[in-house]
């Protein structure tokens, strides 16, 4: 097993070494591994959070074992020369491939949308049976799980109506389903609607735009980054993502220009 990096002195030999050599040196791997070692807990911090808005189903390790490729890309194509901290630039990579996988594998939608169906089912049997609408207890008693579970399933089903709602617009937009999990997730009891609304307008405002303009969109005005850590994460500089952003802005104030001048306002 590679030895711990335990100071910041060996941390930076340890990267002073890692950037002078080539992919082939047989010191490649085993620097690597001490990197990986070093950074482990903000890949854990960072999937134990994106795990804990997600249904039951989710595989923690799952989540960690994609942040470890984004972890070890990041470690790769860090430039030391541009004055940024290690851990700034590489927490939107990690929270990236971990976001990727879920996209690739359509956890989220499938797993809400079945317990969805499964609710749904026993609410009209037991309508059908009572001829009334049923309480929870009884839902709960007819599915054999806990009121709280049901409660759960109640909260997630709802939003996959939510959902189901937005993609009949926004069907094209590549950052869809990561948005479907800010969904689902309670953001210390704010307002669904205004956080279903503040959803709606990144989706919209970041239509058209391409890669790069949608990150520093993303990046800067719903993760807080600074022009300078965005710059690092997207391997520009401060100065041209700060001409980028106040470009887009100019393009997205002339859209909601003529936006209005449609709506007759």
């Amino acid at each position: 097993m590679a030895a711990a990096v335990s100071t910041n002195d060996e941390i930076l030999e340890v990267w002073a070494t890692f950037k002078k050599i080539t992919k082939d040196s047989s010191e490649y791997e085993p620097l690597r591994n001490r990197l990986v070692e070093r950074y482990m807990p903000l890949v854990k911090y960072n999937g134990e959070r994106i795990w804990q808005r997600l249904p039951d189903g989710v595989e923690l390790d799952d989540l960690i074992s994609a942040g470890i490729f984004g972890l070890m890309d990041a470690i790769d194509a860090f430039d030391l020369e541009r004055g940024v901290k290690f851990e700034t630039y590489c927490v939107p990579r990690i929270r990236g491939a971990m976001l990727d996988e879920l996209r690739t594998m359509d956890w989220v939608p499938r797993l809400v949308r079945s317990k969805a169906s499964k609710l749904g089912v026993a609410r009209k049997t037991l309508e059908t049976k009572l001829g009334r609408a049923p309480t929870v207890q009884e839902i709960a008693e007819h599915m054999e799980l806990s009121i709280k579970e049901v409660e759960k399933m109640q909260s997630d089903a709802n939003a996959v109506g939510v959902v189901s709602l937005n993609k009949k617009w926004y069907e094209t937009d590549s950052y869809k389903d990561v948005r479907e999990i800010d969904i689902l997730e309670d953001k210390k009891g704010e307002d669904p609607t205004r956080r279903v609304q503040k959803n709606d307008l990144m989706r919209l405002v970041t239509k058209g735009l391409n890669r790069n303009e949608r990150l520093i969109i993303i990046l800067y005005y719903y993760e807080e980054l600074t022009m300078k850590e965005i710059g690092a994460t997207l391997d520009l500089s401060e100065s041209r993502v700060s001409q980028m952003h106040t470009s887009i802005v100019n393009r997205l104030q002339s859209q909601l220009g003529r936006r209005r001048i449609e709506f007759g306002t």
